[in-house]
């Protein structure tokens, strides 16, 4: 099974959970140290200003190990192993698969 970023991360980006992957799984549509300088300096609405409402981080299921170790980091909740992911927020399984896909 692998991890999955759900909607709750949108807009938020936080990145404690790219802090503790051990194989650096977690990625952005944008370079994470961009992710991060504008957070710090500019908030999440300055984050959603600059990349979009529906900013999000994504995690590689062809890198994941699940270990798990991102799950408990998330400060809101995003993170959820794919057979456990909510039903409203099924299809965050496909498009976490596609970002990478398209890359």
């Amino acid at each position: 099974m692998i991890y999955v970023i759900a909607e709750p991360c949108e807009g938020v980006c936080d990145t404690a959970c790219v802090d503790v992957c051990p194989v650096d799984c977690i990625h952005g549509p944008a370079p994470l140290e961009e992710i991060r300088e504008v957070r710090d300096k500019e908030g999440e609405e300055g984050l959603r200003a600059k990349f979009g409402e529906k900013i999000q981080l994504y995690i590689d299921p062809e890198e994941c190990i699940s270990c798990g170790a991102c799950e408990p980091e998330c400060p809101v909740d995003a993170i959820f192993e794919d057979d456990e992911l909510p039903e409203k927020w099924a299809h965050y399984a496909e498009s976490n698969a596609k970002f990478f896909e398209d890359r």
